[in-house]
C-alpha cells in the first residue's frame, strides 16, 4: 500500500511558532465576546429618543434609587422601573422581530447578489505561508453606488417617508440584534469548518498563525482559519467570508444608518442641519474611499495575519455600523446648527486627517505593488533577510504607522459636530401631544457617548500598532530592530 500523502494530515499545531495570547487571553476573549454586544445595547438605550441622552435619571442617582413614600418598591426595583421607562425598554422579546430578520437577510442577500452579478476586478492576494495565492473579486464600490443610487431615487420620490429609511428607524434595536446574531453564527461556522483544513491542500486553506492555541473560546474569538471561503450553491461563485464581511454589509451599513438618521431629522423638524450633514458626508467619504480602494485590504493585518472569528465578525457587522453612527443618531434627535466658522474649522480637521491617511496609504501600496516605479525612486528603505523592503523615508520615515495618525485625526471631525452634547425630552405644555428637546441641565452630559468613538479609536489604533509590531518583530528579527532605530516614532512624529 502506498504511503499517505501530507494532504490527508491535519496541520500539527505543535510545529507552528508559538504566538501567545492577545486581548487578555482566554479571559479577555470571553469578556469581549459577551461584553461588547451588551455595550452596543447600552449605547442604544442610554442615548435615546424617549427621555434624553443620556437618560436624565442617570444624572441624579440618589433620586433614582429613592421611591416615593407611598411606593412599596425597593430602591433597586424603583430604579430599574424608572430606567426601563426612560430608555423605552421593549422587553427581551422586543429586541428582535420578523420584520428585522427578513430585512437583514435581504440586505446580506442583496450584497451577495451584487457581488456575483456586477462587473468586478479580479486580483491575487499576497503569498500565503503555503506558497499559494488566493484570488479575490472586488466590486464593493460599484455595489455601494448601485444601492445608493436606488436609495437616492426613492428619497427624491418619497422624501423621508422612503421605506428604507422608515424601516431602519423603526427597527434600529432589532437590526442590531440580528447583526450580533449573524456575527455569532459566522464565528461558530468558521471555527467548526476550520478543522477540515489539511496540510498541503490544494485549496490554499491554512490556519491563522495565532488562531489555534487549543483553547476553544480564544480560538473561536480570534479566528482559527485564516481565509475561510464558501461556494454559493447554484451561483458557482466562491466567496471569501472575511474579505466580503470586511467592507460590504457593515461598512456600507454604517452609511445607510447615517442617511436614515438624516431622514429622521428632516421628518421630525422639516430641515437638515449642517452638523448632521457634516457627519454623514465625512463618514460617507471615508467609507466610499475604502470601498473604492478595496484591493488595499489585501495587505492589511486583517487579511494577511488575523483569522476570521468573532473579533472580526462582530467588529465588521455590529460594532462598526451601530457604534460609529452614534453621532448621526444623536443629531437626528437633537439638531445642532454649527454656522460657517465651526463648519470650516471641523472641515479643516477632516481634510488634514484624510490627506495624511490617504497619501501615506497610497505611498505604501504603490511601493508594495511596484517598488521599481520611477516615481518612488527617491524613497529609501532597508531590505530584510526575508526579502521584504521596509520604507525609512517619505511618509513612512516619519512614523512606523503614520496612517493611523490620519485615521485618528479624522475621528475628531466625526465627533466635534455634536459640540457639548446632551439633551432631554419633555412633554410640551404649549402644544399637547408634542415633545420638546432641550439642553436644560444636560450640557456636556452626553460627551462620553458622542465622543466615545474618538477615545475608543485611539485605544484601538495604539493596540493594533502594538500587535502589528510584535508580529513584525517575530517575522523580521534583528532587521526590525534596525528599522526601529531608523524610524523611532510609532504613530505621532516627535511624540509617540
Amino acid at each position: 500500500m502506498a504511503p499517505k500523502t501530507t494532504v490527508d494530515k491535519a496541520i500539527p499545531p505543535a510545529k507552528e511558532e508559538a504566538h501567545g495570547y492577545e486581548f487578555g487571553g482566554r479571559i479577555g476573549a470571553t469578556l469581549i465576546s459577551f461584553g461588547l454586544p451588551i455595550g452596543c445595547y447600552a449605547f442604544a438605550f442610554l442615548c435615546n429618543d424617549v427621555s434624553g441622552c443620556p437618560a436624565p435619571s442617570l444624572l441624579s442617582p440618589r433620586k433614582l434609587f429613592t421611591p416615593s413614600i407611598l411606593s412599596t418598591q425597593s430602591g433597586w426595583q424603583h430604579a430599574l422601573g424608572t430606567l426601563k421607562h426612560e430608555v423605552g425598554w421593549p422587553g427581551f422579546t422586543g429586541l428582535i422581530n420578523t420584520e428585522a430578520v427578513l430585512g437583514t437577510l435581504g440586505w446580506y442577500g442583496l450584497s451577495l447578489l451584487l457581488y456575483v452579478l456586477l462587473p468586478a476586478q479580479e486580483v491575487e492576494g499576497v503569498k500565503l505561508r503555503t506558497g499559494g495565492r488566493l484570488k479575490y473579486r472586488f466590486n464593493a464600490f460599484t455595489s455601494a453606488m448601485t444601492i445608493l443610487a436606488v436609495c437616492a431615487a426613492g428619497t427624491w420620490a418619497l422624501g423621508p417617508r422612503f421605506q428604507v429609511w422608515t424601516f431602519i428607524n423603526r427597527n434600529y434595536l432589532q437590526l442590531l440584534t440580528c447583526n450580533i446574531l449573524i456575527a455569532y453564527f459566522l464565528a461558530t461556522y468558521s471555527y467548526l469548518r476550520s478543522f477540515s483544513v489539511k496540510a498541503g491542500n490544494r485549496d490554499n486553506r491554512e490556519l491563522a498563525a495565532g488562531g489555534h492555541s487549543g483553547n476553544i473560546i480564544y480560538d473561536w474569538y480570534i479566528g482559527r482559519e485564516l481565509n475561510p471561503r464558501v461556494t454559493i450553491p447554484y451561483l458557482n461563485t466562491e466567496v471569501d467570508i472575511k474579505a466580503f464581511m470586511e467592507l460590504r454589509p457593515g461598512m456600507l451599513g454604517w452609511v445607510m444608518l447615517d442617511l436614515a438618521f438624516m431622514a429622521k431629522q428632516y421628518k421630525s423638524y422639516g430641515y437638515i442641519t449642517d452638523s448632521i450633514l457634516m457627519v454623514a458626508i465625512s463618514q460617507s467619504i471615508y467609507v466610499l474611499d475604502a470601498l473604492y480602494m478595496e484591493s488595499a485590504i489585501l495587505t492589511t493585518m486583517d487579511l494577511t495575519q488575523d483569522g476570521f472569528g468573532f473579533m472580526l465578525a462582530f467588529g465588521d457587522l455590529a460594532w462598526v455600523p451601530f457604534i460609529y453612527s452614534l453621532q448621526a443618531r444623536y443629531l437626528s434627535v437633537h439638531p445642532i446648527i454649527l454656522g460657517p466658522t465651526y463648519v470650516l474649522a471641523i472641515l479643516a480637521v477632516q481634510l488634514v486627517g484624510y490627506y495624511i491617511f490617504r497619501a501615506s496609504n497610497n505611498e505604501k501600496n504603490r511601493f508594495r505593488t511596484n517598488p521599481d516605479d520611477p516615481a518612488l525612486a527617491h524613497l529609501q528603505y532597508i531590505e530584510t533577510s526575508t526579502g521584504s523592503k521596509l520604507l525609512t523615508s517619505g511618509w513612512w520615515g516619519q512614523a512606523r504607522h503614520i496612517n493611523y495618525l490620519g485615521d485618528w485625526i479624522m475621528s475628531w471631525a466625526y465627533c466635534l459636530p455634536t459640540l457639548l452634547a446632551g439633551y432631554k425630552i419633555t412633554p410640551s405644555i404649549m402644544i399637547p401631544g408634542t415633545r420638546l428637546v432641550t439642553t436644560d441641565g444636560m450640557v456636556g452630559a452626553a460627551v462620553p457617548i458622542t465622543y466615545f468613538y474618538l477615545l475608543y479609536f485611539a485605544i484601538l489604533l495604539v493596540h493594533r500598532q502594538g500587535r502589528d509590531e510584535e508580529k513584525c518583530r517575530r517575522k523580521y528579527g534583528k532587521d526590525w530592530d534596525e528599522y526601529c532605530k531608523k524610524v523611532p516614532y510609532k504613530i505621532i512624529p516627535g511624540v509617540y
